[in-house]
C-alpha cells in the first residue's frame, strides 16, 4: 500500500514539474511570409501577437486574417508536438509504455 501511495506522488509531483515546464516553454511561429509573429506556450495558450505595420492597411484585410490563421496553426502544431514529446518522456521514466504515444 505504501509503495503505491508513494508512487502516486511521485506520478503527481512529476506531472505538476511537466505542467510547469510547458507554461514556461515559448514557441514562435510565423504566417505571411514573416509579417506575422504569434508567440504561445507549451500549454497551448497565445502570449503574443506581433503584426508588421505594413499589413495594416485595410485592403490587405484578407492577408492579415490568413497570415494570424497560419501563424497560430503552425504555434499550435509546434507546442502539441513539445508536449507530446515531454509527456512521452515522462512516461518512460515511470515504466509506462503506451503503443502509439
Amino acid at each position: 500500500m505504501f509503495d503505491k501511495a508513494k508512487q502516486m506522488y511521485q506520478l503527481q509531483k512529476q506531472a505538476r514539474e511537466l505542467q510547469k515546464e510547458l507554461r514556461d516553454t515559448e514557441i514562435e511561429a510565423k504566417g505571411g511570409h514573416g509579417l506575422v509573429t504569434v508567440v504561445l506556450n507549451g500549454e497551448l495558450k497565445v502570449q503574443s501577437i506581433t503584426i508588421d505595420p505594413s499589413l495594416l492597411d485595410v485592403s490587405k484585410k484578407h492577408e492579415l486574417e490568413q497570415a494570424l490563421v497560419d501563424s497560430v496553426r503552425e504555434g499550435l502544431a509546434q507546442a502539441q508536438q513539445i508536449h507530446a514529446e515531454k509527456s512521452q518522456e515522462m512516461m518512460k521514466q515511470m515504466g509506462i509504455d503506451i503503443p502509439g504515444l
